[in-house]
């Protein structure tokens, strides 16, 4: 916000931008007017003290609507109060007493076995006495730690009572401040919170009781509310809940195998045929095919580094399961970009459906990468179609999210002037909405091949080949140099692939 001298607005401006500070403050218009014209003066922080603000604590942001302000000096007030209530009641030697307890246990056993050993003239009374006298003088200085600590409340007292009064200084401090940044953004945007609401206060007060409360009795008496500790749950919810999604997946199972077994064979098809191209052909071959495409793609360097790359494959006897990972990926990332691609351009002319597919992207994206295994492997079993599958489900959201967003980022006056020369809708998306979101799409290209590769090494957990296979043995037998060397060969077949796709530019 542009800070001018008060003293220098027209008399109108002067009392229209008082009349401002009034409508937003709500309460207390005179002592704002006043704050704000002194803040206004020059540009930055300028100190103030609100005392208001400074007594409530959090309760005043919150009433104020400056609910992230709310969050943190609710969080540091929190920590404040529980030093005090740890002072005041804390069980402050608990632990302590707990090991001394658990020390006795210890050695009212050792005594028991002393006797048996002094009855018996077992060998071993000499050590166990010693262990004894050890335990003596653990469980005594315990229970000093405990009376210790006991006395200790004065201490968290004086500590809570300074975090306390620092915090509502800060408070006291800042707030004009960050009232005044909100007055600049409600005079351009008038839905942001202005005023001074009861019910924001209230409820801002019962998150703060409520919150404050909990974590002092919480931490000062932690045995007083066992509810306190752990959730409150049955384990045969999980259990039941298991077994009812067991049973879902069964059911699917049962009524959809046609579908499950026509999808196994066409991913088998399709990566028998990749791999016979990739794998079955001469070696020179496939190398000649990928430097040259590296060339026409990237130039003279990417085509070098390619081919030292494709070098690194054979000389280490990494080539046929490099070109066995590359033929699953390839499988993998064609199926996504050419499902994805239509759908973004879809999704990007018809935000309601977006806004149903986004939620779902969102929880391919989010949800780890392992978990997609265990429904891949239920519905179709282990294998490579198992793996082509599961790296397809993590690899397709970047190319549609990409999609949407290069076509979302078309200039409208473009769209506008090839329509006004008649532009057909189908000319429109083929001349117009690809090419100029062309840079965009390749890049959610990109990412789905670098996200598929990324699944190479988890897809080899449910039997799919490949140079991950390579590395899960290395993690099983600790053999770290090969496990370095299989790792360094995925990481070349990532960049042949990133190479080609970028291109130049």
């Amino acid at each position: 916000m542009q800070h001018v001298d008060p003293m220098q607005i027209k008399p109108d401006a002067s009392t229209r931008m008082q009349a401002l500070v009034g409508d937003f403050a709500g309460q207390s218009q005179g002592y704002y007017r006043r704050v704000f014209a002194h803040m206004m003066q020059a540009p930055g922080y300028a100190f103030t003290l609100n005392p208001a603000a400074g007594l409530l604590g959090p309760v005043w942001f919150g009433a104020r609507g400056l609910w992230s302000w709310f969050l943190g000096f609710l969080v540091l007030e929190t920590l404040a109060y529980i030093q005090i209530g740890l002072g005041l009641f804390g069980d402050l030697g608990r632990d302590a007493r707990l090991r001394a307890d658990q020390i006795a246990q210890t050695l009212d056993l050792r005594r028991q076995q002393i006797e048996a050993a002094e009855t018996s003239g077992a060998a071993s009374l000499e050590a166990l006495k010693r262990a004894a006298t050890s335990l003596e003088e653990a469980l005594t200085g315990a229970r000093l730690a405990a009376d210790s600590a006991d006395a200790s409340g004065l201490v968290y007292l004086a500590v809570g009572l300074g975090l306390l009064l620092t915090f509502k200084f800060a408070a006291a401090a800042l707030a004009n401040w960050t009232l005044e940044g909100q007055f600049a953004r409600w005079r351009s945007d008038r839905r942001v919170a202005s005023g001074w609401s009861q019910l924001r206060m209230l409820l801002a007060g019962l998150i703060t009781l409520a919150v404050v409360v909990i974590s002092t009795a919480k931490f000062a008496r932690p045995d007083a509310f066992p509810v306190l500790n752990a959730f409150p749950t049955d384990r045969d919810w999980r259990l039941g809940t298991g077994d009812w999604v067991q049973a879902g997946f069964d059911w699917l199972k049962t009524h959809g195998r046609g579908f499950f077994d026509g999808l196994t064979v066409g991913m088998r098809s399709l990566l028998d045929a990749i791999e016979v191209v990739l794998v079955g052909t001469p070696w020179p071959v496939v190398a000649l095919v990928f430097v040259m495409l590296a060339y026409l793609s990237g130039g003279a360097r990417v085509a070098i580094f390619t081919a030292a790359a494709l070098a690194y494959l054979g000389l280490l006897d990494f080539w046929e399961k490099a070109m066995t990972t590359i033929a699953l990926l390839g499988a993998a990332a064609l199926i996504s970009i050419t499902l994805g691609i239509p759908l973004g351009i879809f999704c990007a002319r018809r935000p309601a459906v977006f806004a149903v597919v986004r939620p779902v992207l969102d929880f391919m994206q989010s949800m780890p990468s392992f978990v997609y295994l265990i429904p891949v492997v239920a519905f179709i079993g282990s294998g490579k179609p198992a793996g082509v599958v599961a790296t397809m489900i993590f690899g397709s959201p970047p190319v549609i999210r990409f999609t949407v967003l290069g076509l979302q980022q078309v200039p409208k006056t473009v769209r506008e002037a090839a329509l006004a020369f008649g532009a057909t809708p189908r000319y429109l998306l083929w001349r117009v909405d690809l090419p100029l979101a062309r840079k965009t799409i390749m890049a959610g290209v990109n990412q789905t091949i670098l996200l598929s590769l990324a699944m190479v090494v988890v897809a080899s957990l449910i039997g799919a080949k490949g140079l991950g296979e390579d590395v899960l043995e290395a993690l099983q037998y600790a053999a770290a140099g090969q496990g370095i060397l299989a790792g360094l060969a995925i990481l070349f077949c990532a960049l042949i692939l990133d190479r080609i796709v970028a291109g130049k530019k």
